[in-house]
């Protein structure tokens, strides 16, 4: 039998290698046909409508940045450029009679980038959680906020249906604030051996660390506005009834907790200007306007504290934006944040953001390798600064904290149960490394960079041992 899985493994790993190869050299062999298609009908004049093209490029990313950065007619001006660059770009290939050759190229080029992808993604491990079987519990508690995610208790019976699988509802309805931590705190004291959230991910990461305190199973039920954290669990949103198969047919997942000055937070805690704007009474009858009216004072350091950061051993001073999120998000878009495909990282991902002009708004485009933008990992990440307390978004809510604020991350410290049928978390997609992409389309031999299983009939490789 050992035998039979060895030359399965060995033939595998050769069919995946060969596949990823072949991927390799199709983004190239795409590149290649996008580069011969504008030479070939525009001749040396594409060289003229690409560099047009990027230029284009730029100028939106630094019209933005202008925009939000100043008020009044500068504003505006900044505005007429963003709109205006792609339009003139287009009226360049449409006077030229190169629009279908321009759509084809960046077609082109757009499948280039999915085979890059598809190469360097193929192969990789599994990135799903462990997960267990999870025992029913006998005495659920369930605490749920009605006006949570626009009605979505009521809207999918929620209560009825959790009080029909034997579990205790606490529906946070008022007079008045209610204290969910001494809700959740006396429930367990009456007995509780399951605790569960249907609402925002703020209570729910309030009611996690009491459950992981008490070493209790949670329960996410996606009621809430986002619902971050139970996107990167894998839950449906869009059904947050589904979430309660979890208490009959769940299994258990292990995962980590974030934590800032004794508070928990699921998804990641932010400093500076978000926390700033947020924190303005005005922002919630009107989040737009007091977004633009406030940060052109907080991006050119006139409004807002001053903050420095340690990670790592790393120093960031004055970025203009902090985010610290319990485990590293994908860097799937210009500003680094996207989903998370696991949680038990055991790490703390960091992304700070500072942008003095136009010219380092567009050095954004290099996802982390320009001085605008920074992207750690650490274990523990404090941040200071010149006033004695900050504000601080905790997913999603803003609270005032005095400095220094430490963050820290506790691997595996929450037990999660969802349902053991739900969507799941998509694999990361690969970033894009050209120098690796290059290696693995080259048609000369290559030393591997990951182990390789025993050949049928020989011994294992050095590397594999």
């Amino acid at each position: 039998m050992s035998g039979c899985t060895t030359h399965f493994r060995w033939g595998w790993y050769l069919m995946s290698t060969m596949t990823r190869r072949w991927l390799a050299r199709a983004s190239f062999a795409l590149v290649l046909a996008a580069v011969a298609l504008l030479l070939a009908v525009a001749g040396w004049r594409s060289l003229t409508l690409v560099a047009l093209a990027v230029i284009g490029v730029c100028a939106v990313l630094a019209g933005g940045y202008w925009f939000l950065a100043n008020r009044g007619v500068r504003r505006w001006l900044a505005l007429v450029l963003v709109v205006a660059a792609p339009v003139l770009i287009v009226v360049a290939f449409t006077w030229h009679h190169l629009v279908w050759v321009a759509v084809v190229a960046v077609a082109l080029m757009v499948a280039a980038a999915g085979t890059a992808r598809a190469a360097l993604g193929a192969g990789r491990q599994d990135t799903a959680m462990p997960a267990v079987p999870a025992a029913r519990p006998r005495r659920p508690f369930l605490i749920m906020n009605p006006r949570s995610g626009g009605g979505k208790v009521t809207k999918f019976g929620l209560q009825d249906k959790a009080e029909a699988l034997g579990a205790q509802v606490a529906l946070l309805e008022g007079p008045g604030t209610v204290d969910v931590a001494a809700l959740a705190r006396q429930a367990v004291a009456d007995g509780a051996d399951l605790l569960s959230v249907a609402g925002g991910d703020g209570t729910q990461a309030l009611v996690a660390g009491i459950a992981a305190e008490h070493g209790l199973p949670f329960l996410v039920i996606s009621a809430g506005t986002r619902n971050h954290f139970a996107l990167d669990l894998g839950l449906d949103r869009e059904d947050p009834a589904s979430c309660l198969d979890g208490l009959t047919d769940g299994v258990e997942l292990r995962v980590d907790l974030g934590i800032i000055a004794d508070r928990t937070f699921v998804n990641n805690a932010s400093f500076g200007a978000y926390a700033e704007v947020v924190r303005s009474p005005a922002y919630r009858d009107d989040k737009r306007g007091t977004t633009l009216q406030m940060l052109p004072e907080l991006l050119n350091g006139h409004q807002g504290a001053r903050l420095s950061a340690r990670v790592a051993g790393t120093r960031i001073d004055g970025p203009q934006a902090l985010l610290v999120s319990n485990g590293p998000y994908e860097m799937g878009d210009v500003a680094g944040l996207g989903r998370r495909a696991r949680l038990d990282a055991g790490t703390l991902g960091v992304v700070a953001v500072r942008v003095d002009s136009a010219r380092q708004a567009i050095g954004l485009l290099r996802r982390g390798h320009g001085p605008g933008l920074t992207v750690l990992t650490a274990d523990e990440v404090t941040v200071d600064a010149d006033a004695p307390q900050i504000p601080v978004g905790i997913d999603g809510e803003t609270v005032m904290l005095p400095t220094p604020v430490r963050c820290i991350i506790q691997p595996r410290a929450l037990r999660v149960v969802v349902p053991r049928e739900r969507p799941g978390v998509p694999a990361p997609k690969a970033t894009l490394e050209w120098p690796r992409l290059r290696q693995l389309a080259s048609f000369r031999a290559q030393p591997h960079s990951e182990p390789l299983p025993a050949q049928p009939g020989k011994e294992p490789s050095p590397q594999a041992r």
